[in-house]
């Protein structure tokens, strides 16, 4: 479930940069209006989507051993 919930995070976030930033920022200051986003951010928001997806779908973060040799 909560693989499922990043991925679609993620696949928003990556799409959809400008509607996400617009809406997180209304939701945490009281005032949005008075700021100006660079543009910068929502180049970091879509690389945040892609590693949620990445993370979401296993293939970022994994540590286990594929080849089967013991490190140890």
């Amino acid at each position: 479930m909560l693989r499922t919930l990043a991925a679609l995070l993620g696949l928003v976030e990556l799409l959809f940069p400008k509607q996400v930033v617009d809406v997180v920022t209304r939701l945490a200051y009281e005032t949005p209006d008075e700021f100006e986003v660079k543009p910068w951010v929502y180049t970091a928001a879509r690389v945040e989507g892609l590693v949620f997806l990445l993370l979401a779908t296993g293939k970022l973060g994994s540590c286990a051993d594929t080849d089967g040799d013991d490190v140890s």
